[in-house]
């Protein structure tokens, strides 16, 4: 856990501190306070803090589009390297596994040394990957240059948690984890809808060349307007250099506290927490239905069922990216409002399981999406919008269960929110690395009709019995566990 001091609340302010809160913030009704310091992060002006935010989360998207970049292209890569195409999926599945467990390794670094120096290394090192990739004569020379990319590209996808806990007040937190979170989701359909196009108009090399330029403009974005979020607050002092105001590229330590290998493993220890643990859970099962089944059986079945080509594949895509952006309304934008209500009803902050009620409907709306895709899949022998449709609403119900539950767990424990990114990342990515080798053995062996009812059965079972339980015994674990 980063150690740091617990911010005093506003009944034992000095009359400096008071009034400068006042004067930056208009109200003293802040959760956290802030220290009374402009290098604080949560006294950044407001563009400030949305410029940042707006960085790490296309930093984030940036590691699952990434991934999926190559998706629509494993046939034309098959050909290119003399491999098979389950040869050629490896290089999306190895990238998707690399991108769950390597924050293990960033997240205590960035806990040292800070997010931004971590964030600058990622892109440097990611840009060479992928030009290694357009450069690579063979198989096992790409595959090494993706794992490179997928190691390299990997700590905003986690670390997002961190850099919102770290400069935004309670109130705003879901709207601005679902910034962060949304666009997590958004990279996988955003790039086999672009690179479906790249693919089949200038060859799948280009798609490489466009990821190291993307890199390389990020790199330069970052330089001139990121920001570091880690900030020490021991008492109310300001630090002699404030980390945010740090040049260009630094590895002086901010946190001085030496590293340790437990500090490597304190994410893994998150799973004895259950209102870290079940949440995770039900969000990982969500995000398995809601987003990697649905991005892994368009590409495979539709070319098959309806001879599409890659370009026509991409534009499938454009249901998920719709039905993620109407869902992240409700788990960002409304969850927090759906907090406000309480608290202005009941004249005292509501328990962060209030927020799970939310959580149902995004259950809800997976399970209608997918049995909606599957079924009218296997009544459509010839293309139709529906199986899209449902796609859509699933896609809708995986983004408001993703910030909800994202969200919930950071609001129990804001401390650990970097090691909470981590754990929720592994979890998802290995739970979606595993998915596609049983997908196609499910389809085969009780078809698309018996596939509605293993998917609906495993969301109940591990997603909603899960969340009924957190919202009845979530207030006293937290106590226990204090």
């Amino acid at each position: 856990m980063l150690e740091e001091c617990t911010l005093p609340s506003p009944a034992v302010l000095t009359p400096e501190h008071r009034q400068f809160l006042f004067q930056r913030h208009g109200t003293l009704d802040l959760e956290p306070v802030p220290t009374p310091s402009e290098a604080d992060p949560y006294n950044w002006p407001r563009w400030k803090k949305t410029l940042n935010l707006s960085l790490v989360g296309f930093h984030a998207m940036m590691a699952t589009f990434t991934a999926a970049s190559i998706q629509c292209s494993f046939d034309v890569i098959a050909a290119d390297l003399g491999v098979s195409i389950q040869r050629s999926s490896y290089l999306a599945s190895l990238f998707i596994a690399i991108i769950g467990g390597a924050p293990v390794f960033w997240c205590p670094l960035s806990n040292r040394y800070g997010r931004r120096p971590i964030f600058l290394l990622s892109l440097i090192c990611s840009l060479i990957g992928n030009v290694g990739c357009a450069k690579s004569p063979s198989y096992a020379t790409m595959a090494l240059c993706r794992a490179i990319t997928a190691f390299f590209i990997s700590p905003a996808i986690a670390l997002g948690s961190a850099v919102v806990a770290e400069t935004f007040f309670k109130k705003d937190r879901a709207r601005c984890m679902g910034v962060w979170t949304l666009m997590t989701t958004m990279g996988v359909p955003v790039a086999p809808f672009i690179f479906g196009f790249v693919a089949l108009r200038v060859g799948y090399r280009w798609t490489y060349w466009i990821l190291a330029i993307t890199n390389a403009v990020q790199l330069v974005l970052y330089l001139c307007f990121g920001s570091e979020t880690l900030y020490m607050r021991n008492g109310t002092d300001t630090p002699p250099h404030p980390p945010h105001k740090k040049p260009f590229f630094s590895l002086q330590p901010i946190n001085p506290t030496p590293l340790r290998i437990r500090d490597f493993l304190q994410p893994f220890t998150l799973a004895l927490r259950p209102c870290i643990m079940l949440p995770t859970a039900a969000y990982s099962m969500i995000f398995l239905f809601g987003s990697v089944f649905l991005t892994i059986e368009i590409p495979q079945t539709f070319p098959e069922k309806y001879g599409f080509n890659t370009q026509q594949v991409g534009l499938q895509f454009i249901s998920l990216i719709i039905g993620s952006v109407i869902g992240e309304q409700v788990g960002g934008y409304a969850s927090d409002q759906w907090m406000w209500l309480r608290e202005s009803k009941s004249a005292k902050p509501p328990a962060p399981e209030y927020r799970l009620w939310l959580a149902y409907l995004g259950h809800a709306l997976t399970c209608c999406g997918v049995v909606v895709f599957l079924i009218r899949l296997g009544h459509s022998p010839t293309w139709n919008v529906t199986p899209l449709v449902g796609a859509a609403v699933a896609a809708a119900g995986n983004q408001i269960v993703t910030t909800v539950n994202v969200t919930y767990a950071v609001d129990c424990y804001r401390m650990d929110a970097a090691s909470i990114g981590v754990f929720v990342t592994f979890v998802r990515q290995i739970w979606g690395f595993i998915g596609p080798f049983w997908f196609p053995e499910m389809l085969s062996s009780v078809g698309y009709y018996g596939s509605v009812g293993i998917a609906v059965g495993l969301i109940v079972g591990v997603s909603m019995i899960p969340t009924a339980l957190l919202q009845w015994k979530g207030h006293t674990w937290r106590k226990v566990l204090e």
